[in-house]
């Protein structure tokens, strides 16, 4: 009797006890449940059901067939995935909730935002970066006349039209504007925006009107102009913005800034643009590049074309792709498929003809021309070694040759055979379909460099190795040339090399991409005639820096690593003292990323935002020796947009300094 009353009690004390947490419970998350932020909350974990999944813009486009490829694929204008960004994380981050901002003295400042104070305006970082102060705009333009008056429209409130009597570049145009729409989507997708919300009230019309007005051509060359002018006007219910250029590209990069006039607002969950805007705007240079080499690691198409549209954001115009080199060769030929059978790592990591028609249109429409590389004489190695089985000789020598350090500057080694003809067959070959695929213009690059003569001097004991290195970049020059239907590429480019000392290339034969050479040297390759694109490694190489991945120091690792700002205040023509004349033997600059520390996992981060720092040098060339505070911000506020892009990038500094405007500089 006494264990039952016992129990009796225990059990009413017990419900006490959890009736008493229940209401404590209450007292403490009824300010939450009333909070206007947990709908929203509660929003995006619904939609994040799946931590990891990869974001694409759903856009029906029509199939682009390459009739002589008997193959179909997207239009390449639309079909670019943009990197996994949604974890639940970011999400959660994407709105700052407690901060709202203020204008003060042409400066963003952070504030706490008092949910109570209803009079209060909640602004966010990027409504009033793009309102206070100077236009952030990147690169920075030529001439700007912008005010800071604005208003909200929606997705389906843009209609444009294209003006021009070229149906060839009004046919591109309307697939850039298909890119750019694309663009915007993904913005408002990266703040967990509805795409298609047209319940917004109070938006205007954007009308877009394009003129091209000079030029038909779709593809680029170191003639075309990119200058363009871009105006924005507001009148009652419509904003109009016109866009004209001699050229398509000018065009096409003319949309690119009116998309950073452009911003999605948390808060109003709507878009916004600037509506009184007066741009125009030239480069400085016509060759703005970035290499990649995709011979020490393989990189998938669709990291290639996130790359690609990297670059179109920050007008860079052309993507060197150093296809191969003696550690592998992905590169289907259709004449010759046992280079990439003896030479790929794999079946699947591969490029065949319909891949590289797949980026060449992605990147065409992006205003970006691609550059092929097939590496000679020196690094080429596996994909080489089967002359003999086939009765061809030995194509290549001192393939994968041990010890390594004696025959190349690092493994694997291997070297062009100068004195078989099969090889020079191969390459005509190589050049004829890479030519074809790419639509080259005046641009192919042939390698050149780093030819070990201790590798040629095993087999040709009495021979002059220096003029048989002159015979083989002569030779195939020749052939080059022969298989671009008896056209000489005007700008045939290798490597600068000490074997230039020789003086046997003909500057009107050669350009020099000039990677590791003193300002004297540079004076020495203007005044013997050359084209130069500078890629110095002291600070275009994005490679460097990570410390050296073999036994040996040496350039392979090339210390120290290279922050945006070394990127950006390197201006090697600034200290050569050159005759206007001589200036334009400057074709411009690349920014370098070889690959033998980096894949796919690590290659944005390798390349963004520094190759950002380096267009603004070669669009905009700034004549400050000090980057002053302006600059900073606006590379800011603009990597903050390249990553609303879907585009992965290196963090500049900490996010402190980016919500607290010149506070860390």
């Amino acid at each position: 009797m006494n264990m039952i009353i016992f129990k009796r009690i225990f059990i009413f004390l017990f419900l006490i006890f959890a009736f008493s947490l229940v209401v404590l419970y209450y007292n403490e998350t009824k300010d939450l449940i009333k909070s206007p932020y947990l709908a929203k909350f509660k929003n995006i974990m619904r939609n994040s059901e799946n931590d990891f999944s990869e974001p694409s813009i759903e856009l029906s486009e029509p199939l682009t067939e390459f009739s002589d490829q008997s193959t179909t694929f997207p239009d390449p204008s639309t079909t670019f995935k943009p990197p996994i960004t949604s974890y639940k994380s970011s999400r959660l981050r994407s709105i700052e909730e407690s901060w709202t901002y203020e204008c003060n003295k042409n400066r963003c400042t952070r504030k706490f935002y008092n949910n109570n104070n209803n009079n209060e305006e909640k602004i966010t970082l990027t409504s009033c970066s793009l309102t206070c102060g100077s236009t952030k705009l990147w690169p920075k333009p030529t001439k700007t006349d912008v005010k800071t008056s604005f208003k909200q429209f929606k997705l389906s409130d843009i209609q444009h039209k294209i003006v021009t009597n070229f149906s060839s570049v009004a046919e591109l145009m309307d697939k850039s504007i298909k890119a750019f729409l694309n663009d915007l989507k993904q913005i408002i997708s990266s703040s967990d925006g509805n795409v298609d919300n047209n319940s917004i009230d109070n938006t205007n019309a954007v009308i877009i009107s394009i003129h091209v007005t000079e030029s038909d051509a779709t593809l680029l060359s170191m003639n075309t102009d990119e200058c363009y002018n871009l105006s924005i006007a507001y009148t009652e219910k419509s904003i109009n913005v016109k866009i004209t250029a001699k050229s398509f590209f000018g065009a096409r990069h003319g949309l690119e800034t009116l998309q950073q006039l452009i911003w999605y607002d948390d808060y109003s969950e709507s878009l916004k643009i600037l509506t009184t805007v007066a741009i125009e705007d030239c480069p400085s240079f016509n060759y703005r590049g970035l290499m990649l080499d995709t011979s020490r690691h393989y990189f998938s198409t669709d990291t290639i074309k996130r790359i690609i549209a990297g670059m179109s954001h920050v007008k860079l115009n052309r993507f060197h792709w150093h296809l191969t080199d003696s550690q592998s060769f992905p590169f289907v030929s259709k004449k010759y498929p046992e280079l990439a059978i003896y030479g790929a790592y794999s079946s699947k990591e591969v490029y065949t003809h319909d891949d590289i028609l797949n980026v060449v249109e992605f990147a065409k429409i992006r205003g970006i021309q691609i550059i092929p590389e097939i590496d000679a004489p020196a690094h080429s190695g596996n994909g080489w070694q089967w002359g003999k089985e086939k009765g061809l000789g030995d194509l290549s020598l001192c393939i994968n040759q041990q010890p390594w350090k004696a025959y190349c500057g690092e493994p694997s080694c291997g070297q062009m055979n100068p004195k078989n003809k099969n090889s020079f067959m191969i390459l005509e070959s190589l050049y004829e379909e890479l030519l074809q695929l790419t639509n080259a213009t005046d641009f192919f690059h042939m390698g050149g460099d780093e030819v070990n003569f201790d590798c040629w001097k095993q087999h040709f004991k009495n021979e002059d190795l220096n003029s048989l290195w002159c015979d083989f970049m002569t030779e195939a020059h020749r052939r080059m040339t022969k298989a671009n239907n008896d056209n000489p590429i005007k700008y045939a480019t290798i490597w600068n090399s000490d074997w230039l000392k020789i003086k046997c290339l003909p500057a009107q034969n050669f350009t020099l991409q000039v990677w590791l050479a003193q300002p004297s040297q540079i004076q020495q390759f203007i005044k013997a005639n050359y084209n130069l694109i500078l890629s110095h490694v002291d600070a275009w190489y994005l490679d460097c820096g990570f410390g050296s991945w073999r036994d040996t120091f040496g350039q392979g690792s090339c210390p120290p690593f290279k922050a945006w700002y070394t990127v950006y205040n390197y201006r090697p023509w600034g200290a050569l003292r050159l005759t206007d004349d001589q200036r334009k033997q400057i074709l411009g600059g690349e920014a370098c990323m070889w690959t033998e520390q980096v894949n796919e996992d690590s290659i944005d981060v390798r390349i963004w935002p520094r190759a950002a720092a380096f267009a603004e040098r070669l669009w905009s060339d700034p004549q400050s020796s000090v980057i002053p505070k302006e600059t900073v911000n606006r590379f800011s506020i603009f990597h903050k947009r390249f990553q609303s892009l879907g585009l992965k990038s290196d963090a500049l500094f900490p996010k402190y300094c980016e919500q607290n405007e010149e506070e860390c500089i």
